[in-house]
């Protein structure tokens, strides 16, 4: 669990309604269950327009990265790479065929394969490179999904509360109602400026540095990869990937 996240979350919307509470407001007062229906239908409507089916589903999948962030511990990967660097050099390429098929990740899978199958250093980098560059690219549309949504879900909430308003100056017989009604009107406003700026821009930014981070580690991953194809030292090996663990 990323608790720098759920704190964000908790402090963002809490300041808000705390600062509403010591002003001496009430919390229903910003409770509009019309406002949340225009606003939230809007703007998933508007992204839903905007974005292919399978970007779509990449977004709500990569979702939960902000809360529970995809494990990754260059220790553990450096370990790896040394390990099957001794094997390779011990027992041949061919022998970590077999530890390809005891790894999960298939990227992992893929470079153990193309090295035990005899592929040449730069074909298996070239291979693995593309397939890197092809994920980091949907990831970052997937994310870019709640950018847009941060774009959106304001403009959304000024439609609502022009329609709040249009349904207030409808009733400008009863002057007792106007306040309250332009008051809700405006809830509108608030939710899509607050739903933008304290959760759909923050996920995709988020979600940015994590792809980042990912892609990070997939690189040490090919340049362990191509030393063990290469046959270096272990020792080389951990020299050159020693610059990753920071």
């Amino acid at each position: 669990m990323d608790i720098l996240s759920l704190l964000g979350l908790i402090i963002g919307f809490g300041a808000i309604i705390g600062g509403q509470m010591l002003d001496g407001g009430h919390i229903n007062t910003i409770i509009n269950a019309v406002a949340i229906l225009i606003v939230l239908g809007g703007t998933l409507g508007a992204v839903m327009l905007q974005t292919p089916l399978n970007t779509f589903l990449r977004a709500l999948q990569l979702l939960k990265w902000v809360f529970i962030p995809p494990k990754q511990s260059p220790e553990t990967t450096l370990e790896k790479i040394l390990d099957w660097s001794q094997v390779a050099r011990k027992e041949g390429l061919v022998r970590l065929e077999s530890s390809a098929m005891d790894e999960i990740d298939p990227f992992i899978q893929k470079g153990l394969q193309l090295i035990a199958d005899g592929a040449e250093p730069e074909m298996i980098r070239d291979i693995l490179e593309t397939d890197l560059d092809l994920q980091e690219a949907n990831d970052l549309l997937a994310a870019r999904v709640y950018d847009a949504m941060g774009g959106y879900s304001p403009t959304i909430g000024i439609i609502g509360a022009v329609m709040g308003l249009i349904h207030v100056m409808s009733n400008l017989a009863d002057p007792s109602a106007l306040g309250p009604g332009i008051a809700v009107a405006f809830v509108a406003t608030i939710y899509g400026v607050a739903l933008a700026n304290l959760l759909f821009l923050p996920i995709g930014n988020k979600l940015k540095v994590l792809i980042d981070r990912n892609s990070r580690m997939q690189i040490m991953l090919i340049e362990g990869l191509i030393c063990v194809a290469d046959g270096d030292n272990p020792r080389n090996i951990e020299s050159r990937l020693q610059a990753y663990l920071s």
